[in-house]
């Protein structure tokens, strides 16, 4: 099995484990770090809306709370394939650099793959202000 299909993967047993009672929008993430190691994420949401997490900030914040220096490509699945939201697009670019972003749907094997800044093509970088 390729990376990029056990990435796909371990996004799609995550959503598994998604907590969205008020969307009912289940998505799971999962990164890859610059170690090889894989880091899922799932959304979970509250009812104090602000507070709610997005999978893939999750798979992120994981990944570096590990310790992974660099990461390296990011796999979502949702009902539909949806993109991430602004915040996380935001995040990915910040966090991640221009990695491949690769997102499928919850009856596909299949995923489209996008480059982060196909994505979000004029992100904020504080470096560059």
């Amino acid at each position: 099995m390729t990376v990029n299909k056990k990435l796909i993967e371990q996004a799609r047993l995550a959503r598994t484990r998604a907590r969205a009672p008020y969307s009912g929008y289940a998505v799971g993430a999962a990164v890859l770090g610059g170690s090889g190691a894989i880091y899922p994420g799932c959304n979970v949401e509250s009812g104090a809306y602000p507070t709610t997490m997005c999978a893939e900030r999750i798979a992120i914040y994981n990944a570096i709370s590990a310790g992974e220096e660099s990461l390296q490509a990011l796999a979502i699945v949702t009902k539909d394939g949806g993109t991430p939201c602004g915040a996380c697009h935001q995040v990915i670019y910040e966090q991640c650099g221009d990695i491949p972003i690769y997102l499928a749907s919850e009856n596909s094997s299949e995923a489209v793959e996008y480059r982060s800044t196909q994505l979000l093509p004029f992100p904020f970088n504080l470096n560059e202000h």
